[in-house]
């Protein structure tokens, strides 16, 4: 399976919560996890927001972005199309990173590799747009 996680799902496998475990275990599962290029700094700035935010110690923030870092290159980075991203917002309302990662995983679909895939995210907006679009969805919570 090509695993797609929206950057809210790939955090999950760095700090810890109650869908952690899930993500992980699909991970495991997976052949191939992929995420769109911009997912790299959209995680390392929710880290940073949740730092200033004085929700994660400065210590695990430099332990989670050196380990996430170290990580980057084994995931399936993915690009997305502007012009798809937008119809995507127009389409379902959809906010721009969400119609972001959705165009990178259609891409993911166009290569002919629809029937192994598997899309989360977060945002159940997200993943109802996803699952119209054809994509198979896991759900968290």
């Amino acid at each position: 399976m090509i695993l797609y996680l929206g950057t809210s799902c790939l955090i999950k496998l760095y700090i810890e919560d109650a869908d952690s475990k899930t993500v992980r275990q699909w991970v495991s599962e997976a052949e191939i996890v992929a995420t769109c290029r911009v997912a790299y700094t959209e995680a390392i700035s929710a880290l940073d927001i949740r730092s200033k935010k004085g929700d994660l110690e400065e210590k695990d923030y430099d332990r989670i972005y050196e380990a996430f870092s170290s990580d980057w290159d084994k995931f399936a980075v993915v690009d997305f199309d502007d012009l798809e991203a937008g119809r995507l917002v127009k389409k379902y309302g959809i906010n721009r990173m969400a119609a972001i990662h959705l165009s990178a995983a259609m891409n993911i679909q166009r290569a002919g590799n629809a029937l192994n895939l598997a899309f989360s995210s977060v945002d159940e907006r997200l993943c109802n747009a996803a699952a119209s679009e054809g994509l198979r969805v896991l759900p968290l919570s």
